[in-house]
C-alpha cells in the first residue's frame, strides 16, 4: 500500500491575519489564522502551513504568537516559513510548536543553511520552498524554469532542477514547489513543471499554485506528488478539504 496523499491548506499571515492574492499581489483578508487552523483541523487537513509574508517588516513576534496559540489548540502538524535565516530562528519556531520549517530566500542566499538545519534538527524538519517561474531565452536555466525570491518578484538565474538536486544533496527533507505563474489564479496547477521536478528528485514533493476545482487536484495527483497545497479555494469556501479528499479517493488515490 502506498503512502497516502496529503492535503495541506496554506495560510499566508500578514499583521496577524491570513491574506491571499493573485501572484502575491492585491492581498485580501481571509481571516484569523488560529480560527482558520481550527476549521482545517476539523475538515481533516493533514498538515497546516503558515507563511509569514511580512516577517522582515514585523520581526518574529507576531508569527510566534500565532504558532504558539495554534499548537496549543490544533493537533495537526504545523510547517512555518518566512523570515527564517538561521539555526536559532528554527530552534525558536520549533520551541513555539512548529513541526517543520520552510525556507526559501535565505537558502538561495546561503545554501549552507539547508545543511546546517538538517544537521541540527534532522532532515525531516527541512522543507525547501521553491518559487519557480517560466523563463525564455536564458541559457542559465536549461529546464526553462527559474528559481525566484521575494514572492516571485526577483529572478535568480538559478535553474530549478539544479537547485532541487543541490537541496536534496544538502539534506532537505521535502520540496514545496510553488508555481509563481499559477499562484492564486485558479487556472490549475503547473503540470509540466511538477512532472519535471518529480522526475529529478526522490524527495517528497508538495505541489502548490493554481488550484481552482477538484479536478485540478486529481490532475496534479497524476504527476506522482506526495502532497497538494492550496490556499484561496479553501479560505474562501470554494472547496472543502473533505470534498477534495473524497474526489481523490473516488479517483483511486489513497488519502487519510
Amino acid at each position: 500500500m502506498g503512502v497516502a496523499l496529503r492535503i495541506i491548506p496554506c495560510l499566508d499571515v500578514k499583521n496577524g491575519r491570513v491574506v491571499k492574492g493573485v501572484n502575491f499581489k492585491n492581498l485580501k483578508d481571509a481571516g484569523d489564522p488560529v480560527g482558520l487552523a481550527h476549521h482545517y483541523d476539523e475538515d481533516k487537513a493533514d498538515e497546516i502551513t503558515f507563511l509569514d509574508v511580512s516577517a522582515s517588516q514585523e520581526g518574529r513576534g507576531t508569527m510566534l504568537d500565532v504558532v504558539r496559540r495554534t499548537a496549543e489548540e490544533v493537533f495537526v502538524p504545523l510547517t512555518v516559513g518566512g523570515g527564517i535565516r538561521s539555526v536559532d530562528d528554527v530552534k525558536t519556531l520549533l520551541e513555539a510548536g512548529a513541526d517543520k520549517i520552510s525556507i526559501n530566500s535565505a537558502a538561495v542566499k546561503n545554501p549552507q543553511l539547508i545543511s546546517d538545519i538538517a544537521e541540527h534538527f534532522g532532515n525531516q524538519v527541512v522543507v525547501l520552498s521553491v518559487d519557480a517561474r517560466r523563463v525564455s531565452g536564458d541559457t542559465s536555466t536549461s529546464s526553462g524554469f527559474e528559481v525566484t525570491t521575494h514572492g516571485g518578484t526577483k529572478g535568480t538565474g538559478i535553474d530549478v532542477v539544479s537547485w532541487v538536486k543541490e537541496a536534496e544533496e544538502r539534506g532537505a527533507g521535502e520540496i514545496l514547489l510553488n508555481s509563481m505563474d499559477a499562484d492564486g489564479t485558479g487556472d490549475g496547477f503547473d503540470i509540466e513543471m511538477t512532472q519535471l521536478i518529480r522526475s529529478h528528485t526522490h524527495l517528497p514533493l508538495i505541489a502548490s499554485g493554481g488550484a481552482g476545482t477538484v479536478d485540478d487536484f486529481v490532475a496534479i495527483a497524476q504527476t506522482g506528488v506526495n502532497a497538494i497545497l492550496a490556499a484561496s479555494v479553501f479560505h474562501f469556501g470554494v472547496l472543502s478539504i473533505e470534498e477534495v479528499k473524497t474526489t481523490l479517493r473516488n479517483s483511486g488515490y489513497e488519502v487519510r
